[in-house]
């Protein structure tokens, strides 16, 4: 190796960590002011390392609010909403690229120019349909949206096309129905891709604010950003607690995305043997 590709190698390391390190930051932070007494917050200097760490409001967080009943609703709304994204999406684009039926191509038209459409634009008619349907302050008010989620059907439209006929004709012959096919030789062989839409549907449901904000009056059915946001106060905001518990609601979104990954890695093999 020359000496321009030992340098090329050392700078591009050194620009990745620089930028990784940056990116950090933030993160950091929260651990620091989570670990911080009430009274260390607007210390001048600031303390990036807090001179006397504390867990206590680690353990504020399950009381000044209920916390597990917040994340119990969230999770709740949030698997619920991506398994019913998936099933949806995944169907839809199975019938859009492996059936043949009339006007096909121009309805999956209309389905993307529907993407452009701002989400703002649609908040009101969809609270006007959920109260006419007398969803209000139910769990189904925020859950139904997920039968419509144009990104996920253009995703695995683009998926699917790459795949071959020869799978299915395979199947065909041996006995298979449409079902069959889509469960056993389709989703299996897109799994990388749903494993993708799953990490993506379910961090945009878990962080999502306004429309539950909207949808949700009652305490005890609130998600766990609208339980983080009433520590906003309005003389003050306990940013210790506030901190402790963006932390400990950024646990599920990590195990979803390690075992997203996993399943991630068996689906080609799969699809290809089974039928």
């Amino acid at each position: 190796m020359n000496r321009k590709k030992i340098w090329g190698s050392v700078g591009y390391y050194f620009l990745t960590t620089l930028i990784a390190v940056i990116v950090m930051i933030p993160f950091f932070w929260m651990i620091s002011t989570s670990l911080k007494s009430k009274g260390a917050l607007m210390a001048m200097p600031i303390q990036w390392i807090p001179k006397e760490p504390t867990t206590k409001a680690y353990s504020q967080v399950f009381t000044m609010f209920p916390f597990l009943k917040a994340a119990g609703n969230s999770l709740f709304i949030t698997f619920t909403y991506t398994l019913i994204t998936v099933i949806s999406a995944s169907m839809a684009a199975f019938a859009f690229t492996k059936i043949k039926f009339p006007f096909s191509e121009k309805l999956f038209k209309v389905y993307l120019a529907s993407m452009m459409i701002p989400t703002q634009v649609t908040l009101i008619p969809l609270f006007i349909i959920m109260n006419k349907l007398q969803l209000i302050n139910k769990y189904p008010s925020v859950i139904l949206p997920s039968l419509f989620r144009v990104f996920g059907i253009f995703l695995l439209v683009q998926n699917m096309r790459s795949l071959p006929d020869d799978f299915i004709e395979a199947a065909k012959i041996d006995g298979a129905n449409l079902f069959r096919i889509y469960r056993k030789v389709i989703l299996p062989l897109c799994m990388p891709t749903i494993a993708t839409l799953c990490i993506t549907t379910f961090m945009d449901c878990w962080n999502d604010y306004l429309w539950p904000l909207l949808m949700l009056t009652d305490k005890n059915k609130m998600t766990l950003t609208l339980a983080l946001n009433s520590l906003n106060g309005q003389y003050g905001t306990a940013y210790n607690v506030l901190m402790a518990g963006s932390l400990l609601s950024m646990i599920p979104i990590i195990l979803v995305y390690i075992i997203a990954q996993t399943q991630s890695k068996k689906g080609s093999i799969e699809g290809g043997v089974k039928g």
